[in-house]
């Protein structure tokens, strides 16, 4: 996966994972700018997209939100699917 800059990128699409349908959602969750995401929480931005919109997302959105937070506060950029288990971790342990 090719590695942007975090420092220089300034559209949401120019993030990994992300093309117009994501770049939505984080829209609608009053995320506009890549460096909006820095201290979000994965799991409430999807909870509040779902609560917004009025239906329950694909869980994998939670994926995607993750490895965006994570890149912007200085992760690797990592496709959205290497998330997926720690989700799956997390809404086990919140049953």
């Amino acid at each position: 996966m090719k590695s942007p800059n975090r420092q220089s990128i300034s559209q949401l699409q120019d993030l990994p994972n992300i093309g117009k349908a994501m770049t939505r959602d984080l829209n609608i969750v009053g995320i506009q700018t890549p460096k909006n995401l820095i201290g979000k929480d994965g799991y409430q931005l999807f909870n509040k997209l779902c609560k917004i919109t009025g239906m329950k997302h694909d869980p994998c959105v939670i994926d995607v939100f993750l490895s965006v937070v994570a890149f912007m506060e200085g992760g690797d950029p990592k496709p959205w699917w290497k998330f997926t288990a720690k989700r799956k971790e997390h809404m086990e342990s919140q049953q």
